[in-house]
Parts: C-alpha cells; sequence; structure tokens
C-alpha cells in the first residue's frame, strides 16, 4: 500500500459520501500520538456551501487543480496540553501520524490525498475560528476519486505521476550518522 499510494492532482469532483468521510476522520482519530494527546484538529469542507469558504484559504496555484476536490481538510496541531498547559513538543509529529493514517485509509478506499503547505495559514485561522495562540495550522488536504489528467493544466500533466524516493541509504544510519 505504501508503494502505491501518492498525491495526485488529478482529481474527480465525484462527492464522496458522509460514510466516506466518517471513515477517513475515524482512521486520522486511531493513530498513535505521544501520552495519547491526539494533538490533531481536522476542519473539513465537503458541501458547496464549506467548500466555497474553503477554497480561497489555498493558494491559486493549489487552486488550479485542488477546487475539484469534493473534500477538503485543514490539519492544525494543538500547541499546548489541554490539561498541565505544558508545550506539546510532539503536537506536528503525532499530527502527521493522524494524517498518514488518514492519507492511508483514503487511498483503501480508492481515493487520493494529497497535503499540501500552499495555504494562507493567517486566512485559515481567520476563516474557520481556530485560534493561533492555541493551534499550530499545519496542511491543507484534497481528498478525491482519481480524475483524468489530461484535464490538468499542461504544466501540471508531466508531474502527474508518483514521485522518486530517496534510497533508504541515504536517511537511515545504523549507529551514527555520515555522509552518504
Amino acid at each position: 500500500m505504501f508503494v502505491e499510494r501518492w498525491s495526485r492532482r488529478a482529481l474527480s469532483s465525484r462527492a464522496l459520501g458522509d460514510d466516506t468521510v466518517a471513515s477517513l476522520l475515524e482512521a486520522a482519530r486511531w493513530a498513535p500520538s505521544s501520552s495519547n494527546s491526539q494533538p490533531w484538529l481536522y476542519i473539513y469542507a465537503d458541501t458547496e456551501d464549506t467548500l466555497g469558504v474553503a477554497r480561497p484559504v489555498l493558494t491559486d496555484g493549489n487552486r488550479r487543480w485542488a477546487d475539484k476536490a469534493p473534500l477538503l481538510l485543514f490539519a492544525f496541531a494543538r500547541r499546548h496540553d489541554a490539561k498541565s498547559g505544558k508545550p506539546l513538543a510532539t503536537a506536528d509529529f503525532d499530527t502527521g501520524a493522524s494524517w498518514m493514517s488518514l492519507a492511508l485509509q483514503a487511498h483503501s478506499l480508492g481515493l487520493t490525498a494529497h497535503a499540501m503547505l500552499g495555504f494562507h495559514q493567517d486566512k485559515a485561522y481567520e476563516v474557520f475560528g481556530v485560534p493561533a495562540s492555541e493551534y499550530h495550522a499545519l496542511a491543507a488536504i484534497a481528498v478525491a476519486y482519481p480524475g483524468d489528467a489530461s484535464e490538468l493544466p499542461d504544466d501540471l500533466k508531466a508531474r502527474e505521476r508518483p514521485s522518486d524516493r530517496k534510497h533508504v541509504a541515504e536517511f537511515a544510519f545504523r549507529g551514527r550518522w555520515h555522509k552518504p
């Protein structure tokens, strides 16, 4: 499943349905987190009204393809522990695990999930009512059934393929780091 999953830009606008959205969020829910803090927060849009509010939060470059997505999510990580008030040093890491659970669930359902940094963070806090003092805006995520790559703008068509990956020897070292 890891090798087959990739982040497409060619998306279908076909609606996902409430059960599918619930399944994705349930997968995100079960991700591991430090001290079971579960610091993630997702704001999602899956209706014309909510998508109409969410789409302008994306950068123009990502809107060129992500506007077709019937589901947009925005991932935030809690900055401090709700009980103790102490900083959550692993919140971004844990929210990343939650996103990966969602991405793998999407793949298992025949969907594609594409995370993006290309969104207006300040606008996300404002539009979604999420307090910046309590949460860190991490990513926007487009989820859809795969679409037809021929419908993408010409400059994106060539990029519509799985990305290469580094060899394990470039990022994993037994015992001590050394220059590869």
